[in-house]
């Protein structure tokens, strides 16, 4: 599913082509949003919200697409030939010289944008992570609530009403990083390290919002290694743990291992055994952390968001 960087570089790209120009043409699957209402308006908002997009148009109405596992955003030239075939177009908006199109997301709605405040999808969002001073106290006083005390910490990681951006790349990525075993309940995180979670996490979206080559190892986000100084790194490991299953840890060389995890969204997590022990008793339970790097580059192109892991 595309996380929060992913849909901040889909907002720039399009805002980019959109934004202040008169809709041309605009259309919705059959029986899905009907974009037909906002041709003549103009494209007066493009934003990135946690894993939504919001496009309003100056007639008080505004398509949301939510991209879940499947969907993309495309950018087109008028008259460029679309990556993907025109059935699977969820959504259509033409402005001179552009087309932005998105296919199968599940969900495109076109809305009242008075209603936002009252979505039930948009409305509980906890604080988005990506923003430059995203609201800390705020998502650690949602994960701090005594409801959610036996819910894991990569469950809360992942809870959008907690806390909106995060996706399962970086659920897994950010436990690794500060060495907490993920299957920890939250009731039992000392909050420096719950703290610690959430700041790293926005850190990680930050420096990769203009990047699709999502990357959390130090190397490219040009910090020092806590460990493991003696591991090669290359340009093609971007990650800590997810998705290398059964492979040694960068840091440790303990062989990362998986499961799935959670009753709401259940999603596959990484971890290392080594360095995120299990059970609450070692340096990945409550005690002890390490820090996180930080860093950017810049990229896009016309498909600006698709449901990868590792790319945007």
């Amino acid at each position: 599913m595309p996380e929060g960087d992913t849909l901040h570089r889909t907002a720039t790209v399009l805002r980019e082509v959109l934004l202040g120009r008169r809709v041309a043409a605009a259309r919705g699957r059959p029986g899905g949003a009907q974009l037909g209402r906002v041709v003549g308006s103009t494209v007066d908002r493009v934003d990135s919200i946690g894993k939504h997009l919001l496009i309003g148009f100056d007639d008080g109405l505004t398509l949301h697409t939510h991209l879940r596992m499947n969907g993309s955003w495309h950018r087109y030239r008028t008259g460029e030939a679309w990556r993907r075939s025109p059935a699977r177009a969820v959504a259509v908006v033409e402005v001179p010289g552009a087309v932005a199109v998105c296919f199968d997301a599940p969900v495109a709605e076109l809305l009242e944008t008075r209603a936002l405040a009252v979505h039930p999808a948009l409305a509980p969002l906890g604080p988005d992570m990506i923003v430059a001073e995203p609201d800390v106290d705020a998502a650690l006083s949602r994960l701090r609530d005594p409801a959610r005390a036996s819910e894991t910490v990569g469950e809360g990681l992942l809870d959008q009403r907690a806390l909106a951006g995060l996706g399962n790349v970086y659920r897994s990525e950010v436990c690794f990083i500060e060495r907490v075993d993920p299957f920890l309940p939250l009731g039992e995180v000392a909050p420096d390290v719950l703290e610690r979670l959430v700041r790293t996490g926005a850190r990680l979206l930050r420096a990769n919002r203009e990047d699709p080559a999502r990357t959390t190892t130090p190397d490219a986000l040009g910090a020092a290694p806590d460990a493991g100084a003696g591991i090669r790194r290359s340009d093609g490991e971007r990650l800590w743990v997810y998705g290398r299953t059964g492979r040694p840890c960068r840091r440790c060389g303990t062989l990362i291992r998986s499961r799935v995890v959670g009753r709401d969204l259940p999603r596959r997590a990484w971890w290392c055994p080594g360095c995120q022990p299990l059970g609450g008793g070692g340096v990945g339970s409550t005690l002890r952390g390490s820090a996180a790097g930080s860093g950017s580059a810049a990229a896009s192109a016309a498909v600006i968001s698709r449901p990868s892991s590792t790319r945007a």
